[in-house]
């Protein structure tokens, strides 16, 4: 028996963690597959797309203590898991290249491939930089720039995150051409400036996996490889080499500052939005003396226009921003009150929040 009776959690639960990289359709059909690896009393599950690798361990007491591993169709093995009964005994059972899985009066033949065919990723992490902090602490600074990396862009630089070390900071940065996020959190120690980009898809998991506590999160890296350790979890992940932006010449200082709601200003973005172009989803804010006037129209000649009383007293300005965009950075802080920082009607919008004062999010205007 490869798997005795077990709870369907005690399988489910880790093939979780590691199963967002895997994709159905695969090149290489073995990716399409995890790679579970039974030890004595241990289980450990291994995915991976050849850029990032996530490998987990249970514990099962009472498990036999035969060394054995297969791989398996994740996906599948996912699918039967999760639509069995609660509290469902689950047990695996391999004959020649076939998974037999039995709960109750469910019975499942997966096929299997040669485990030692599974392509792990090899250790390139010799000389490898180390810092420890709090999971939370980690996550919180990738939530709140993750949403502005690019998409599957030619400059390949931006579709991930740069981290920098630096002294007692973490730097994080994101940006697609057209808006740029930064964030800054403490940590122990002192180390000289170090910095990667991390693709996108390895931020995501990260995001996903991560927990808001202070349990610890090991981040080692070299030039070709990063990997993070917490709560049982080891994700690798190659990075990208390449050339990132210098945030510091995009990220403007302005004199002319708005502080409002977060939620106000939030709101009323959300309404003008519905009536704003669907294409360029353009927004145009209009400041006057102590008023902030939100004004939307679409090409069948709809029109949406929102009133806010502010404390403004700078010169009256006149500029155009992607909806969307204000939106992913207002949605992604905590902060009661955002601030909003202008030059003039052709420069772009700086949002920072009291609250935080290393967070910066950059819009840049568009022309409506």
């Amino acid at each position: 028996m490869f798997i005795d009776k077990t709870e369907k959690e005690n399988i489910l639960k880790p093939l979780q963690v590691v199963i967002g990289i895997v994709e159905r359709k695969q090149t290489l059909p073995i990716l399409s597959n995890v790679l579970i690896e039974k030890e004595p009393n241990k289980i450990r599950f291994t995915a991976t797309d050849l850029e990032i690798q996530i490998t987990t361990t249970i514990e099962i007491n009472g498990s036999n203590n035969e060394m054995s591993s297969i791989t398996v169709g994740g996906k599948k093995l996912q699918e039967i898991l999760r639509i069995l009964p609660e509290q469902s005994k689950v047990s695996i059972e391999t004959k020649e290249n076939k998974a037999l899985i039995k709960a109750n009066t469910s019975r499942f033949s997966l096929q299997t491939l040669p485990a030692q065919d599974y392509p792990k990723l090899n250790n390139q992490l010799a000389d490898a930089k180390k810092i420890v902090l709090p999971q939370s602490l980690l996550k919180t600074l990738l939530l709140s720039v993750q949403y502005a990396m690019a998409q599957q862009d030619v400059r390949y630089y931006l579709n991930g995150v740069l981290l920098i070390i630096e002294g007692n900071k973490l730097k994080v940065v994101a940006t697609d051409g057209h808006r740029l996020a930064f964030n800054a959190g403490s940590i122990d120690g002192n180390y000289e400036k170090q910095d990667i980009i991390i693709p996108r898809k390895a931020v995501t998991e990260l995001c996903k996996l991560l927990e808001d506590n202070d349990e610890i999160a090991e981040i080692e890296f070299s030039t070709q490889q990063m990997k993070v350790v917490f709560s049982g979890i080891h994700l690798v992940t190659k990075v990208i080499d390449g050339k990132f932006p210098d945030y510091d010449r995009v990220i403007p200082k302005y004199t002319n500052h708005l502080s409002m709601n977060r939620m106000q200003i939030q709101q009323a973005l959300q309404r003008a939005a519905i009536l704003s172009n669907e294409k360029f989803r353009g927004v145009r804010f209009v400041l006057t003396e102590k008023n902030l006037s939100i004004i939307s129209s679409n090409s069948e000649h709809e029109e949406a226009q929102e009133e806010i009383e502010t404390d403004y007293h700078g010169e009256a300005l006149d500029i155009g921003f992607n909806v969307n965009y204000l939106m992913d950075g207002l949605n992604n802080i905590s902060s009661e009150e955002a601030v909003f920082s202008f030059g003039d009607p052709n420069s772009s919008i700086l949002i920072t929040t009291p609250e935080n004062t290393e967070f910066r999010y950059v819009v840049m205007p568009m022309r409506i």
